[in-house]
């Protein structure tokens, strides 16, 4: 439904700038429909690249429907439009980014906070080989990030390290409450992380 459409101004950015705009999902593809990134009352986004919305889309290539599933149907395809459930934001330029699955987006003390990037913050610390970040129940805030820490081979990091690490790179309220590390995280035999199977492992977790 997007491409990423490569434009001149591009060429002027460095390897990181230029790195985070091609990791963008892009503009719409003109043959494909449309697609909006929309709030709960349909209303659009501002093109902020902060304020975050659901994903929306319709076109030629988009289904029908789920095959003997009224429900599920009506669920996804609302208004004419299909819910993807991914959110987003879109950049002053036009081009959507998904920040996280909207079920995956925590809510803590009213904040929306991205797990994607809370989990790119932390994975840029040396001695991080995989992260995954999820939502869990807080006393004060209703819930709260917490990281799920695999090292790398041979390295080493402390709660405290990542912690501070974390605050140097995010908004304080986006800094994970705890830190759990493990040898590896819970995936499909595809390789698609479970953070369902995460959030129950630690669903008796309540931060005072």
């Amino acid at each position: 439904m997007t491409i990423w459409e490569p434009r001149p101004e591009h060429t002027q950015l460095n390897p990181r700038a230029a790195a985070e705009i091609k990791a963008r999902q892009g503009v719409e593809f003109l043959t494909a429909g449309e697609s909006r990134v929309v709030t709960d009352d349909g209303t659009e986004v501002p093109h902020d690249g902060a304020t975050i919305g659901e994903i929306v889309v319709r076109g030629n290539c988009v289904m029908a429907g789920y095959y003997r599933d009224p429900e599920g149907t009506a669920q996804a395809m609302r208004d004419g439009w299909f819910h993807s459930g991914d959110a987003a934001v879109v950049h002053p330029d036009g081009y959507l980014e998904i920040r996280d699955r909207l079920k995956d987006v925590i809510i803590s003390g009213g904040e929306n906070i991205s797990s994607i990037e809370v989990e790119g913050a932390l994975v840029r610390h040396p001695a991080v080989q995989e992260v995954a970040v999820v939502g869990l129940p807080h006393a004060k805030w209703g819930e709260a990030p917490h990281a799920f820490i695999v090292l790398r081979t041979g390295a080493a990091a402390t709660e405290a390290e990542l912690r501070q690490f974390a605050r140097d790179h995010l908004a304080h309220f986006k800094v994970p409450q705890g830190f759990t590390f493990l040898a590896e995280l819970p995936k499909t035999a595809t390789g698609k992380l479970q953070k369902y199977v995460l959030r129950g492992r630690r669903a008796n977790l309540v931060k005072q």
